[in-house]
């Protein structure tokens, strides 16, 4: 009898998907669970019964509903993924590659996310002047209506009203997304697409429109999935989760800084996604500056590859 012990073979593609969907489901049901529990000891059990106060926008019911946000991040992205790696008896790290980052790859990314930072707002004035023929106008208020609504809950949750709230929601918009999303949609879909169709690049692009799509935003569509196709062919690229949740980190960092900014200077929250800041000749500059960022990106991965496979690294 062999005690050599042979590495276990990983589920097919499919069924992946159909675990890391499963997980999911079970994921939001946990937190939603949990979410009842919690605010029904801070505001107690009216709130069950009336949940519309919580969407309110009255302040009083905003730690409550950034304890929700949290909850549901980590329910329907970062734990299932993380199951699933155990599910497949495979360490997260082992899993999902999380090479060690380079300082040199870093700068790069950061680099990257700023030059193209301009031409993602572009795309996103663009979303939002999108219309629909006239038949199709009812399904385009209500569209509207619910873009309006998801702005002002936003805004609520981003408005600083006491010390620790700039810190909290760094956690709850930047630091945790960074981690959970990339881990359910470049790690966990990407990964199983890949697999599956055997193309990286339909892998990636379907990955980044199930990415914007399930953040139901439909005037931001067009801007968040070219964003989920960037970080996922920097993993692709790097092959490294490091990477993609730093560029993550930084975009939606961005945003709560900004946002911290226009309170203190008394400016609307929403003035930064109704105008734009740029003429045409800086748009174009940060269109030509995005292919060089991404091509030196490209080259310097090729780089790093080799010196791995070299032992230099």
């Amino acid at each position: 009898m062999s005690l050599i012990q042979r590495e276990r073979t990983e589920n097919s593609a499919y069924v992946q998907l159909l675990i890391l969907g499963g997980y999911a489901l079970a994921g939001v049901l946990i937190a939603s669970i949990l979410s009842f529990g919690v605010l029904a000891m801070m505001y107690g059990s009216q709130i069950l019964i009336e949940p519309a106060d919580l969407m309110s926008g009255d302040p009083k019911y905003m730690d409550g509903l950034k304890i929700v946000q949290i909850l549901t991040s980590i329910g329907l992205f970062m734990a299932p993924a993380i199951a699933l790696a155990w599910t497949e008896g495979k360490k997260i790290g082992e899993f999902y590659n999380f090479q060690k980052p380079t300082l040199l790859l870093l700068l790069a990314v950061f680099v990257l996310m700023a030059v193209s930072s301009p031409i993602t707002e572009l795309t996103g004035l663009w979303n939002q002047k999108m219309t629909l023929p006239g038949i199709f106008k009812p399904l385009e208020n209500w569209m509207r209506d619910k873009e309006n609504e998801t702005m002002r809950m936003t805004i609520e949750l981003l408005t600083v009203r006491k010390q620790w709230d700039f810190i909290v929601n760094m956690l709850m918009i930047a630091v945790l997304p960074a981690i959970a999303e990339e881990l359910m949609f470049r790690g966990g879909i990407q990964r199983a697409i890949t697999r599956m169709s055997g193309n990286p690049h339909v892998a990636i692009w379907v990955s980044a429109i199930i990415f914007s799509a399930i953040h139901v935003q439909f005037f931001g569509f067009l801007p968040r999935m070219l964003l989920g196709a960037l970080f996922g062919y920097i993993y692709f690229w790097t092959k490294s989760l490091w990477y993609t949740m730093f560029a993550h980190f930084l975009n939606n960092g961005y945003a709560v800084c900004l946002a911290l900014y226009l309170q203190k200077h008394n400016l609307p929250l929403d003035s930064a996604d109704n105008t734009s800041n740029f003429s045409w000749i800086g748009y174009t500059i940060s269109g030509l500056l995005t292919i060089f960022a991404l091509y030196y990106l490209r080259q310097q991965t090729i780089q790093h590859g080799k010196q791995l496979d070299q032992g230099l690294l």
